[in-house]
């Protein structure tokens, strides 16, 4: 199933090193690996369409892991 979520990205500094999509409800989603490189910018506002993958584990386990479908950055106010 198909969810959008909005909120900003975060590089979380366990084991090699995660990324982390912190919605604004404050829900934290870990990005797959693979997603674009310029989706992954520290502090970056996004919209984000993805899937969540229930059927991946990782190293990290810092939320729900989030294969990013499509992304759009949100200029900051």
């Amino acid at each position: 199933m198909s969810i959008t979520v909005t909120g900003t990205i975060e590089h979380r500094n366990i084991g090699t090193g995660a990324w982390a999509l912190v919605s604004d409800e404050g829900i934290t989603y870990e990005i797959l690996r693979g997603a674009d490189k310029n989706l992954l910018k520290s502090g970056q506002k996004v919209k984000v369409t993805g899937q969540v993958r229930e059927d991946v584990m990782t190293a990290a386990m810092i939320g729900s892991v989030l294969e990013v479908k499509s992304f759009e950055a949100i200029a900051s106010s």
